[in-house]
């Protein structure tokens, strides 16, 4: 979108059929830029099958619409950077055309002395050329060769096709073994005591299926655990743990016998449900955000998913684990298929209500937290609008208003480092605390005194400990359009809400975190989401799933105004 006074001055640039042209000049024209938080224009582009057929010589005019650009460039007087960058971009089209456009030998051949005429003419004083082949490549349209120019292409083709093929062939029997090796396995018979655990993609002991193990070995002990770890993550596993690794012999022979597999994001594809295997998924949080089919309108959300393979892995599921109503009405939706929810609580949770004054002294004690000192876990959510991790607060600055009785427990995509980091000396001192690799994630919440957070579900597990939860919503409006939510969280909140890091500050210096207004938003929002975590998750879990009792003799939920959570870290220390 240009503005119409910007249109006029630089008609003669902007006006004409070439839209690619005029974009570019555009951007070489304008003094600021700016992006919109939602999509503007929805632009479906044509198979090549489908355009109408031109004139093979229609495709010059490419070479004269960059040597334009880059005359453009010159007689604005831009410096170096954009000119340079204008210059890969012409060189780089060129060169797919020659490589890629089904072109007359002739005209591709007068194209290739075209656009070497024009990479020669052009070429930014002290250019470097690429490495690897696209440098090779480069240099040859430099030299004009045409002829040495195609004995190269060929010569690559035949390469990666070779390649391509061996790949394929080793891939290939790769397979066919492993699936003889599995089909064989899955022929016999299911071990009804071997349990399969996993979780976070296979990174380790952790979440739901860490606490359901755990409660397995105490009411179940002839049951053996085997959890499924990546092998970079094998050094990390606790001592003793019996583990296989993705892909290998045991692996698969463990997948194919085992009688229940655990999980709280979904197992592979060529993982095969067995009639008499049990398959649990567990879960990893309670939904803000939409999930499953409900993506289908977000594409920034939903890049790279196949519904039809997520279907399919859904249809495995023989149990769905619940923390909530709400959770089970939006898995139902988001994953529609026959499995059996089991409304009993998130596992994970239960160490909420069984932790001592003791328990929490040794996790602050662990975390480097000093006696007396309020710590406020800061745990942001992940945005998938953004290529990567943008900072959304001056934690140096916060941490500086907040005073030094405040520790700052910060968990995400850490963005300062260094020994020039306005936070090395907030480090030393132990006023900021980076916990972004620390786990369990439970114990973080424990030790703290404070939730700030902004879409994240830790939110909903936080708020069983009934302690203030602020939200710092800088960006609402776009994580909800371009992600997609299921309620409005800024009416809906479970305390109070910060739209700038001011306000946030704001918040804490008056007292109003913890004030009646807060209070009364997070009984709502406990009663609402915390409605089956009473610290016996995992306890009906393993009785209903592995024991095979029945749903009427399983504990009762304890309603949420009857349930005591752990002493806070202010409480723990009178204890």
């Amino acid at each position: 979108m240009l503005r119409a006074d910007f249109w006029r001055e630089h008609a003669e640039h902007l006006a004409g059929d070439d839209e690619t042209y005029a974009a570019y000049a555009a951007l070489l024209l304008a003094d600021r830029i700016a992006a919109l938080d939602q999509v503007a224009l929805n632009v479906r582009e044509l198979r090549t099958e489908s355009l109408p057929t031109g004139r093979p010589e229609e495709r010059f005019g490419v070479i004269d619409r960059h040597e334009s650009l880059l005359t453009l460039a010159a007689n604005l007087g831009l410096p170096p950077a954009p000119r340079t960058a204008l210059y890969d971009v012409m060189v780089g089209d060129c060169l797919r055309i020659i490589a890629r456009e089904k072109l007359p030998d002739a005209v591709r051949k007068e194209f290739f002395h075209r656009a070497s005429r024009a990479a020669v003419a052009w070429r930014p004083e002290g250019y470097q050329r690429p490495g690897g082949l696209e440098g090779v490549r480069r240099r040859i349209l430099e030299e004009d060769a045409y002829t040495k120019y195609r004995t190269f292409q060929t010569a690559n083709q035949q390469r990666r096709k070779l390649r391509s093929a061996v790949v394929a062939r080793k891939h290939k029997v790769g397979l066919k073994v492993r699936d003889l090796r599995y089909r064989r396995d899955l022929e016999r018979p299911v071990d009804p005591c071997l349990a399969v655990f996993t979780a976070y993609w296979d990174r380790g002991v952790a979440c739901n299926p860490a606490a359901i193990a755990a409660k397995l070995a105490e009411l179940a002990p002839h049951i053996r655990p085997v959890w499924v770890v990546t092998a970079a993550n094998v050094p990390l596993l606790p001592p003793g743990t019996d583990h296989i690794v993705p892909g290998t012999p045991r692996y698969w022979e463990v997948m194919a016998r085992a009688k229940y597999l655990v999980n709280n994001v979904n197992f592979p594809n060529a993982i095969v449900k067995r009639p008499d295997a049990v398959h649990v998924q567990t879960h990893h949080g309670t939904p803000l955000k939409r999930m499953g089919l409900d993506q289908l309108d977000y594409p920034a959300a939903s890049k790279g998913l196949n519904f039809h393979s997520l279907l399919a892995r859904v249809d495995k599921w023989t149990y769905s684990v619940s923390a909530n109503s709400h959770s089970t009405r939006m898995w139902e939706r988001a994953y529609p298929s026959r499995y059996e929810s089991l409304d009993y609580g998130y596992p994970r949770n239960d160490v909420f209500y069984s932790a001592t004054a003791a328990d929490i002294r040794a996790i602050r004690d662990r975390l480097g937290i000093a006696p007396g000192k309020r710590a406020i876990l800061y745990a942001p959510t992940h945005r998938d609008y953004e290529a990567a991790w943008t900072p959304r607060l001056d934690l140096a600055t916060l941490a500086e208003r907040l005073g030094e009785d405040t520790v700052l427990l910060v968990r995400g995509h850490y963005f300062y480092g260094g020994a020039t980091s306005p936070l090395a000396g907030l480090r030393k001192s132990g006023r900021i605390i980076d916990v972004s690799s620390y786990d369990p994630v439970e114990d973080l919440s424990l030790a703290a005194d404070a939730l700030i957070t902004d879409y994240s579900s830790i939110m909903f597990d936080y708020a069983n400990l009934d302690r203030p939860i602020v939200i710092y919503a800088d960006d609402w409006e776009t994580y909800a359009k371009t992600r997609g939510v299921y309620f409005d969280l800024m009416t809906e909140a479970p305390g109070k809400v910060a739209r700038t890091q001011e306000e946030l500050t704001e918040i804490f210096t008056s007292g109003a975190w913890r004030d009646e207004e807060a209070a009364a938003a997070r009984k709502v929002f406990r009663e609402r989401f915390c409605e089956y975590d009473d610290g016996r998750a995992a306890e009906r879990v393993v009785r209903r799933v592995f024991l095979g009792e029945s749903e009427e003799s399983l504990p009762p939920v304890t309603p949420v105004d009857e349930r005591t959570p752990a002493p806070t870290p202010e409480e723990a220390t009178t204890r």
